[in-house]
């Protein structure tokens, strides 16, 4: 049986986006993850994207896999755009390029000239001229990001849609541990995601696969979780890593050791 994989990075422009990524000037090791490296997308780079995503920063599974947003996050927003009929033409990148490190990383250097100006050519190079007919950020950040683009002189040039709509993972990073703060926020979370898909759901002319639009319930279902597609991970990654398992996470007994150890451990029901 054939495998699909994502080709990398051999055309141009994005050939030269990666060999000349910004190092530890732009992105200061006290408040980014530089030791991982960076990490730059995940989707169709080939022109064929209908719908372009902006996340915030790569966590423990993309600095294994090597693509962004394919951990909890990427599942549930593999849900979100199915919903929307999108199952294939899609592009996303992150706001870093790098895995924050602490809290107040981010919005530290969200303004930072060198950061901003290698995010752009990004999206310069996704959109500029592109088929892309709505872009949605995940988050206030990766809405700032976008708004720096957008005054740019080819961000003005863009006329898709654009919605921006509550981070999947706001449930447990709002929660503080607590249940029913979790389900409590799941509600809120897929209120504004119910309304996002509203906006957006005219917008794409040329989905996938038509579906109607159904909105989400109180809480995310079974089917709300969507494996991450083989064709968008590097060639003979596993299924385990584009599944709805957890298989890596940050281990160690000080933040120093926490930040220097990745564990990765195969899931139940993929071992031999």
């Amino acid at each position: 049986m054939p495998h699909e994989f994502d080709p990398g990075y051999g055309a141009e422009p994005f050939r030269s986006l990666c060999q000349n990524y910004p190092d530890t000037t732009v992105f200061p090791p006290a408040d980014f993850r530089v030791e991982w490296g960076p990490i730059f997308h995940r989707g169709r780079l080939d022109g064929s994207a209908r719908m372009l995503v902006i996340g915030q920063d790569p966590a423990a599974h993309e600095t294994i896999a090597r693509r962004i947003l394919v951990g909890e996050a990427g599942q549930r927003l593999q849900g979100f755009l199915h919903r929307l009929g999108i199952d294939r033409s899609y592009v996303m990148v992150n706001t870093f390029l790098y895995s924050v490190y602490g809290q107040s990383g981010g919005e530290k250097h969200k303004h930072d000239s060198g950061l901003v100006a290698y995010r752009n050519q990004w999206l310069d190079a996704l959109l500029d001229g592109s088929g892309v007919e709505a872009v949605v950020a995940l988050g206030g950040l990766a809405d700032d990001a976008w708004t720096q683009w957008k005054a740019t002189v080819t961000g003005k040039k863009y006329a898709g849609g654009y919605v921006k709509i509550t981070h999947p993972t706001f449930p447990e990073s709002s929660g503080a541990g607590d249940p029913a703060k979790k389900k409590a926020n799941t509600k809120l979370l897929l209120q504004n995601w119910n309304a996002g898909m509203a906006v957006l759901h005219p917008l794409i002319l040329h989905p996938d696969t038509p579906r109607p639009l159904v909105p989400y319930g109180n809480a995310f279902a079974p089917e709300d979780l969507q494996e991450i597609p083989e064709a968008d991970l590097p060639a003979g990654l596993p299924a385990w890593m584009r599944s709805l398992k957890a298989w890596a996470s940050r281990t160690g007994t000080t933040p120093a050791s926490k930040r220097a150890t990745i564990t990765v451990k195969v899931p139940k029901g993929f071992m031999p």
